[in-house]
């Protein structure tokens, strides 16, 4: 707490100075003045918590000072000192708000109780003050936060008091941007260069663990639309504006209206995880842009991509992933469904693929991250496109493990890509575009160079790998049948008869008679 000491003697002014510890009791002497037009001076500068003030002084009295200071606001406390005591004068000085009323010679005890007495109700009121401002702080966030919601009673509400008498309406989010690594907290109204005295600018709401700005005029807008322009171009690594994600809703010019503004940056930051790989910032903009086009996962999606993408893999075709991992984050990034859901489709496209390369290429030495590791990773990832370049890493993995590739003869990968996948539903038609050729023109080639078409080359691998089967001894024909890729095992008996003379079981029968004989 601070002390102004004032009088027109010198000798009185260097007295009152050490007459008693101001320290002790919680003061310091700020200033000195010795006359009243000097004292008021100071008062209204330095503005101390409390003025020992002589009754006479030359130029403005010092209840005149007392009258002058309070009617400019001045909230302080005083000590008025006197060479006389008369009553009615000291009825008068308190009435102008003067606390104690001394007369000289200073006693001090008497000026020092007088001290005590103002240094503990200073103290309280602070305290009070303090605690009415957090109070008034906290109920203007509830009205707030009742307003971007829409849950308040718009006549009731006190508009100068809330400073909510502006033309126009924003509401903006802002985040880190980067979400692993926290920077240190930044001003707002240094980001958009503006004082905000009184809120009159802009309010910083808390809610939902998020920092909500109402964004109030259209000063305070223009230049927020003045920031956006900095993101025009992606911003500088480890900049000021590289540390920040904002998101915006539309303009409104009614208070009743603001909880639509607040509405589109909830819908925003649910959809960040669609954001592109330094994006700063999203707009209303795309809310609109983005209407009816939005749905849901279908049922086979995982499935379906699955054994695309198997199947580029095993051709060799990295274009062609590539192209697929595209459309995939395309199509996701237009759908409803909420991010759990849409990281859960990842991780079952990743595992459905992964074991189908394991299915088809046992004997091939590939290391595969542990389920329980990718969905852990997958699940802690903060955007889709990172998601996409993970998938994107492992299938480039697997492409180089198990494509064969002899840089010379398509037919060698078509071949190579049969004898891995006969046990499936193969058709020239189907296959001929993971190569690069139309079904006709691969034909051709497959007829030309092997001497048979393609479906005869099918069978014939298949009904090698179902001999194979037979000389075990281990499983019945039907499951041999379905293992090669018949699903039909009359359709299998027919098969293995043309190509081998006899049926499966006489095969199994004449293999295992020749190796008793042997």
């Amino acid at each position: 707490m601070n002390v102004l000491i004032a009088d027109d003697e010198r000798i009185v002014l260097n007295g009152l100075k050490y007459i008693i510890d101001w320290n002790h009791l919680g003061f310091s002497i700020c200033d000195t003045a010795m006359n009243g037009e000097e004292a008021l001076d100071k008062i209204l500068t330095l503005n101390p918590d409390l003025v020992l003030l002589d009754i006479r002084m030359p130029k403005i009295s010092g209840i005149d000072v007392v009258k002058q200071a309070s009617s400019r606001g001045f909230t302080g406390k005083f000590i008025l000192l006197s060479g006389v005591s008369d009553f009615k004068l000291a009825q008068t000085a308190m009435r102008h708000g003067v606390d104690f009323y001394l007369t000289k010679p200073i006693d001090e005890e008497e000026l020092t109780h007088a001290v005590h007495s103002l240094a503990t109700l200073i103290s309280n009121e602070a305290k009070k003050q303090s605690s009415y401002s957090q109070y008034r702080a906290k109920a203007k966030q509830e009205i707030l936060k009742d307003i971007l919601q829409d849950n308040c009673d718009y006549q009731s509400l006190d508009l100068e008091d809330l400073h909510l008498n502006a033309n126009v309406y924003q509401v903006v989010a802002y985040e880190n941007y980067n979400q692993e690594y926290f920077h240190p907290t930044w001003n707002f109204a240094d980001l958009i260069r503006v004082t905000n005295q009184d809120n009159n600018s802009f309010d910083i709401i808390e809610l939902n663990q998020q920092k909500i700005v109402l964004l109030k005029g259209d000063y305070a807008i223009s230049k927020f639309t003045n920031v956006l322009k900095h993101y025009q171009i992606t911003p500088q690594k480890g900049s000021f504006f590289d540390s920040i994600f904002l998101a915006y809703g539309q303009k409104v010019a009614r208070i009743r209206d603001i909880h639509l503004s607040y509405q589109d940056v909830i819908s925003l930051t649910n959809r960040r995880f669609f954001c592109q790989e330094d994006q700063h910032i999203i707009g209303y903009e795309e809310l609109i842009a983005k209407e009816n086009q939005l749905k849901d996962i279908t049922q086979n999606m995982a499935q379906d991509y699955a054994k695309r993408f198997a199947n580029y893999i095993q051709s060799n075709n990295q274009t062609l992933t590539m192209a697929l991992l595209k459309e995939l984050m395309l199509e996701l990034t237009h759908t409803k469904s909420k991010i759990p859901a849409i990281k859960h489709l990842l991780i079952d496209i990743y595992i459905l693929v992964k074991q189908k390369i394991m299915q088809n290429y046992r004997n091939v030495d590939i290391a595969f991250m542990a389920n329980a590791s990718v969905i852990d990773l997958l699940d802690r990832k903060y955007y889709l496109y990172e998601i996409i370049a993970f998938l994107a890493e492992q299938f480039e993995l697997w492409t180089h493990c198990v494509g064969y590739s002899s840089g010379e003869n398509v037919l060698n990968e078509v071949l190579y890509y049969i004898q891995n996948n006969y046990q499936e539903t193969i058709k020239l038609e189907a296959i001929a575009p993971l190569f690069g050729y139309n079904s006709s023109y691969l034909g051709k080639i497959f007829h030309k160079k092997l001497g048979v078409n393609f479906n005869s080359y099918v069978d014939q691998v298949r009904i090698h790998e179902a001999k194979k089967l037979l000389e075990q001894d281990e499983c019945k024909v039907y499951m041999i049948a379905e293992k090669v890729g018949y699903k039909n095992v009359d359709y299998f008996h027919r098969k293995f008869k043309k190509y081998v003379g006899i049926s499966p079981l006489e095969y199994r029968k004449t293999f295992h008679a020749s190796c008793e004989e042997e």
